[in-house]
């Protein structure tokens, strides 16, 4: 490993103790002192240890695009509710509502397996910067640069991946500063143990999420299972719990205000290495686009819910994602605009530049602006052509899965090193599981109105933006009866959306596909043109990007004199915290923590403040059982930190100074959403779920005696952490 990690010496303390998502590697490398100052107890090297590869930090797994953590030796993982939204989903109908209902598995027989649910253990990192590099042909442009580097990368993860039930990916530090190498155990046999009632995982819905004061239970309890010989394995009634070397055991004592506190997961993406002007096109241009077409979708999933029972209960969780980034987008603009994120941005700019003129070593960083700047001015012409499309890839179910068969097929037929990552045949199973699982998400009467609200936008385009597929199936001009019409006779004629021709059209090739004469995949064909050329564009983005941003980010963190964390990358991070308030405005304070009280308070019967009632009636009766906290004099619920969080740490871990679990990460305050665009101590507050709150659940309200013992918490008044 160099000594200096992404160009940055960490000899020194971070200058805020909460700014940072730190990777193992670098938090040996952070002053011990200041550690055990902020409330770190256990050893430094117990957090990660570089001979093994491995440490206390393993316990926090990937969960399916969020984060998790063993908590106890027997496989069992706890992570958000809205983590395992789909594998409840998958399991409830009409008439076993399991959503609403909650369920709680009294057996390991009982437990339920989630199709397509997978779990990463973090097993070793591996510096590839020479290696990838390397790869690039001397004079290579921009797109041969990406396709070199982009082969390079392939070939790592299949050497790495030779290994049985391995999954490896190679990612990217500060715009290709540092190429990493990242190493995990695959479990594919994932069941869920216990999922709250939606009333309760949900509770507040929209209205107050990203938001303070919070009241909501967003946990669940899944397992992972291996083959009896511990090797991992798919799902098979023979497997036997997963044996975690490394778990979070439960704290009963919970927190309090300015506890230390570490928050450990895969935060996914941050933008604080942007340039000004990308920032500015986010507020200026992305995210509004994304209010309005998200804002339209989200209506039409409603309307078209709220008129049948199965319809609702399928569209749910398309809804639920919908939802949160709608949401996300306006917070994003909100603090854009509160913190001056972007004029702030500029003027730091504005400040590398002056100090790098005067330093030939960083006279490459000043050409290399110059040029990412005009690369900007470029994209920004089709900028709403290509957010169409990306919208397309993925909304409505019929195009999006006639498009993902359309490619499949074209890039099957190519070797495997060649195919785009998405379709190698690492991904073919992670394919298949989607192609099956969207048919639970699939509502007709919604997916077509969906369509046609994104085919009149494509027709609205302009002459250099048109997209090809849309102007040949539905014209050139939008009339609501004649696109309506054409959408209807696509689904009619279709077998895309019949799940057993789906799963043959799936190994078939591209001449098998066409000769199907099915409309609504030739309109995927289609599409897949489009996207294909996109993509290739975006390589092109890509090579140059890699080629452009080192020298630039260099001298970003030559400049700063002080350890700059790299913006996140869906890698293992930790962020170190404290328990703590903030205000949100003038004249208003938030302390930082809630109760089962304030839970009973925003009780209303009504969507979304209802407190199912097994939930009102322990607390009406008051028990609250050994989980009262005695300063609050009541039972905890949330409370607030000052990590440094983004999407991804969803389901995060929040452990104590010892590496017990205290909590789990679940959301941001409002004030702080643009926390992606950059730190700002006073308003950077996560949320988080009690762990007393997660114990009080299982035990006063649903009496699970067994699960409690499992996690070395016993019932009653002597209950105590597990020794």
């Amino acid at each position: 490993m160099k000594k200096t990690l992404l160009l940055l010496s960490l000899v020194a303390a971070p200058a805020l103790a909460g700014e940072g998502k730190w990777t193992p590697q670098q938090v040996l490398e952070l002053d011990p002192a200041w550690l055990k100052a902020q409330g770190l107890q256990v050893p430094p090297k117990r957090l990660w240890d570089p001979k093994r590869g491995t440490g206390l930090l393993a316990g926090a797994v990937s969960v399916s695009g969020c984060s998790g953590a063993f908590i106890a030796e027997t496989g069992l993982i706890i992570t958000n509710h809205h983590c395992v939204f789909s594998i409840v989903q998958e399991h409830s109908t009409p008439e076993r509502d399991l959503l609403a209902q909650g369920y709680l598995a009294k057996s390991r027989e009982e437990e339920l397996p989630g199709k397509g649910s997978r779990v990463l253990v973090p097993r070793g990192f591996t510096d590839v910067t020479k290696e990838m590099f390397a790869a690039v042909p001397e004079g290579a442009d921009d797109l041969a640069r990406q396709k070199a580097m982009e082969r390079k990368e392939k070939e790592l993860v299949a050497e790495c991946e030779k290994r049985p039930a391995t999954r490896c990916r190679v990612a990217s530090f500060d715009g290709g500063v540092q190429f990493m190498l990242f190493d995990s155990v695959e479990l594919a046999d994932v069941r869920l143990v216990y999922a709250p009632p939606r009333a309760v995982g949900e509770f507040g819905g929209d209205e107050d999420n990203w938001t303070w004061p919070r009241h909501t239970g967003d946990f669940s309890i899944i397992r992972a299972y291996s083959a009896p010989d511990g090797s991992a394995a798919k799902y098979d009634a023979q497997n036997v719990p997963y044996k975690a070397e490394f778990f979070f055991p439960l704290s009963t004592q919970g927190v309090k205000p300015d506890d230390f506190v570490m928050v450990l997961g895969y935060p996914g993406t941050t933008f604080r290495a942007l340039l000004a002007e990308d920032m500015a096109e986010r507020q200026s241009r992305f995210y509004p686009r994304v209010i309005d077409v998200y804002g339209e979708l989200i209506r039409i999933l409603k309307e078209e819910g709220e008129k049948d029972p199965a319809g609702k209960l399928a569209v749910a969780p398309t809804l639920k994602g919908m939802g949160n980034r709608y949401k996300n987008a306006g917070g994003q603009l909100a603090g854009l605009k509160r913190g001056r994120i972007v004029e702030k941005q500029r003027e730091a700019e504005a400040a590398v530049v002056a100090w790098a003129e005067k330093r030939k070593e960083h006279a490459g960083a000043m050409k290399a602006r110059s040029e990412l700047l005009s690369l900007h001015a470029e994209k920004g012409k089709t900028f709403e052509r290509e957010f169409l499309l990306d919208v397309l890839r993925m909304g409505s179910k019929g195009p999006s899965l006639a498009l993902t068969l359309a490619r499949l097929a074209q890039e099957r037929a190519k070797p495997d090193l060649e195919r785009r990552p998405e379709f190698m045949e690492r991904e073919l199973p992670r394919l298949a599981d989607r192609l099956e699982r969207e048919q639970k998400n699939y509502f007709a009467a919604a997916d077509k109105r969906m369509l046609l609200a994104l085919v009149r936008r494509a027709q609205a385009l302009g002459e250099g933006e048109r997209i090809a597929a849309i102007d040949k199936h539905f014209g050139r001009t939008y009339a609501e009866k004649d696109v309506s019409a054409k959408i209807d006779a696509l689904y009619a004629s279709s077998k895309v959306l019949d799940l057993a021709e789906r799963q043959k059209m799936a190994g078939e090739t591209e001449a098998q596909l066409r000769a199907r004469k099915d409309p609504l995949l030739d309109f995927g064909f289609g599409l897949a043109a489009e996207v294909v050329a996109l993509d290739e564009l975006r390589d092109r983005r890509a090579g140059a990007n890699v080629r452009l941003m080192p020298p630039w980010r260099r001298a970003v963190m030559a400049h700063a004199g002080k350890p700059v964390a790299p913006d996140a990358n869906s890698t293992l991070r930790v962020s170190f915290a404290k328990v703590k308030g903030y205000v949100p405005r003038d004249g208003a304070f938030y302390t930082p923590q809630t109760t089962l009280t304030g839970v009973m308070e925003k009780h209303t019967g009504q969507v979304p403040f209802i407190v199912p009632d097994k939930v009102a009636a322990a607390a009406a009766a008051k028990k609250y059982g050994p989980w009262v906290d005695s300063r609050l004099k009541d039972v905890p619920v949330n409370f607030l930190a000052d990590a440094d969080t983004t999407g991804g740490n969803s389901g995060s871990p929040t452990v104590n100074g010892k590496g017990q679990l205290v909590g789990l990460n679940f959301d941001r305050v409002w004030e702080n959403v643009a926390n992606d665009f950059g730190y700002n101590p006073d308003v950077a507050r996560n949320v988080n779920v009690d762990v007393r709150y997660v114990l009080w659940m299982l035990d006063q309200v649903e009496d699970a005696d067994g699960l409690l013992r499992e996690l070395g918490v016993r019932k009653g008044p002597k209950a105590q952490e597990r020794r």
